[in-house]
């Protein structure tokens, strides 16, 4: 008899200790050739360059041109409605008295089509509407319901909010103004 088949729990463990050192031997030098191949944790002398150069180049700072174009981008089905090639204004257009500008709410959905319980993401502008509350709401037939207790604040003139339908086909969704009670432009979103 020998050594061996008398005392196998010992064998066991010790062909187990062997494994053990052998496979954290090859893991401490995997990561260590991983971190050397990433620049982790490399000498000092690699990151003080004595050089000068730069490894990072940002260009300098150029003044940009200030446009005549809108910054903001009209919904789809909207038009301005001055005539862009007429450069010239008549003195009876300049004098006419013009009604003041109604408070606009731009809508607009992050996407035309998502899944049922989708993230879907409504951002807009309200320039006027600052601490506004807008109620979002979604077209069910012919009439506007509320969408739940959906609502978003304005600040900055700007609002946005997250909604979730699983209400299948074309969804069509606005914003109004608790308050005075303007309606945006609406938006489509395809779900399923």
């Amino acid at each position: 008899m020998s050594v061996e088949e008398d005392k196998p729990v010992l064998t066991g463990l010790l062909a187990l200790v062997g494994v053990g050192l052998v496979v954290g031997l090859v893991a401490g030098l995997v990561v260590l050739a991983g971190t050397q191949f990433v620049g982790v944790g490399g000498d000092s002398s690699a990151s003080d360059d004595s050089t000068g150069q730069q490894s990072l180049y940002l260009p300098d700072p150029k003044p940009t041109k200030s446009g005549d174009d809108p910054l903001v981008t009209l919904p789809a089905g909207e038009e301005e409605t001055a005539d862009e090639g007429d450069d010239e204004e008549t003195p009876e257009e300049e004098t006419s008295p013009t009604k003041p500008a109604k408070p606009e709410i731009a809508l607009s959905a992050g996407a035309t089509q998502i899944g049922p319980m989708e993230r879907l993401d409504l951002t807009g502008i309200y320039q006027k509407g600052e601490g506004a509350i807008l109620q979002v709401q979604r077209q069910e037939g012919k009439a506007w319901e509320d969408f739940y207790s959906v609502t978003v604040n304005v600040s900055g003139g700007i609002f946005t909010t997250v909604i979730q339908t699983s209400h299948p086909g074309i969804n069509v969704f606005r914003v109004v103004d608790t308050d005075t009670g303007l309606a945006s432009n609406s938006v489509r979103v395809r779900v399923g």
